[in-house]
């Protein structure tokens, strides 16, 4: 057995499912089915036992399983150690990050992180901000990047930015009544609906009766630009879009946005990976919003079925 076994049974004993245990370590269901049979061989004992609601460790495996993760800790302390003697940055970074900023966001500054500390080993989990948060509170990940409110938290948490929630139409449709086009919607938060729908309550738009629901917001803007409908999303989707996007405002003139969060646990810092990622991703945020700040030309809030087109950065 070596150390990529006691991965492979890590994230088995997470998933308890063969398919989503391949399918995050880049590998085929029969590499693993072929590896675990080697290491029952290794043994002479049975770690798992099949069925289709999926796998279900044995007493024997769950021993396996206990001590494997006890070897696990201790290899990256290890490692810790000998990355720290050799000034040479190493280990694992384990983040979570939201899906629309692992889009539009993560990608250059992943690859910047990458070139910089090569003997860092990253694994990046992405999923809704709510699920990144649940992963937080259990210890699964040592830095999460979010979208929305969090005020419950105690842990550490850095304001990357807030961005405006914009209307977008198609070029087409830009004086249009919104509540005469179909609207392509897409799952939100429950704090989201609930602004957007105080925001269409206020602008007296009705939902749409043939509306089209997507479950990505790269869809939803490529609808749109298409000429399908309207949609609203957030500013960051926007970078190539060819269409309108009006910032939205409440009556009261306050504008809806969404919030970025940076987050982790105090302790998280004892990791040098770790320092330099929320280093990296604070420095490259302060940067795009100050470019941002300069570029962006301001409009006062209108009303919102008027068409008020604006540069996004």
């Amino acid at each position: 057995m070596d150390e990529q076994d006691f991965t492979l049974l890590q994230v088995l004993g997470r998933t308890r499912n063969i398919t989503h245990a391949a399918d995050e370590l880049y590998i085929t269901q029969s590499s693993v089915s072929k590896r675990i049979r080697q290491m029952e061989k290794e043994l002479g004992l049975t770690l798992l036992l099949r069925s289709r609601q999926g796998i279900q460790f044995t007493p024997a495996g769950e021993i396996v399983l206990n001590h494997i993760k006890s070897i696990g800790h201790e290899l990256e302390t290890m490692k810790q150690e000998l990355s720290l003697e050799s000034g040479v940055i190493a280990g694992t970074l384990r983040a979570g990050v939201s899906v629309n900023y692992s889009m539009y966001r993560l990608p250059d500054e992943l690859a910047k992180y990458n070139a910089d500390y090569p003997a860092v080993k990253t694994r990046i989990t992405v999923l809704p901000s709510q699920r990144i948060y649940s992963m937080l509170l259990a210890n699964k990940i040592d830095v999460g990047i979010l979208r929305g409110e969090y005020a419950e938290w105690r842990g550490e948490k850095v304001l990357l930015g807030r961005e405006h929630i914009c209307a977008i139409t198609n070029r087409r449709d830009a004086g249009v009544d919104l509540s005469g086009l179909p609207q392509i919607t897409r799952p939100a938060d429950d704090d989201m609906e609930r602004m957007l729908s105080q925001w269409m309550r206020e602008q007296h738009i009705s939902a749409s009766r043939n509306r089209i629901q997507v479950n990505s917001t790269a869809t939803c803007v490529t609808m749109v630009e298409r000429g399908l409908g309207w949609g609203i999303v957030p500013e960051m989707c926007l970078q190539n879009f060819d269409g309108i996007a009006r910032p939205l405002y409440f009556d009261n003139g306050e504008p809806l946005t969404r919030a970025t969060w940076l987050m982790y646990q105090k302790q998280a810092l004892e990791l040098p990976q770790v320092r330099v990622f929320l280093d990296l991703v604070r420095k490259s945020n302060a940067a795009r919003n100050s470019a941002a700040h300069k570029d962006l030309v301001h409009h006062e809030p209108k009303e919102q079925n008027e068409p008020a087109e604006r540069k996004v950065p």
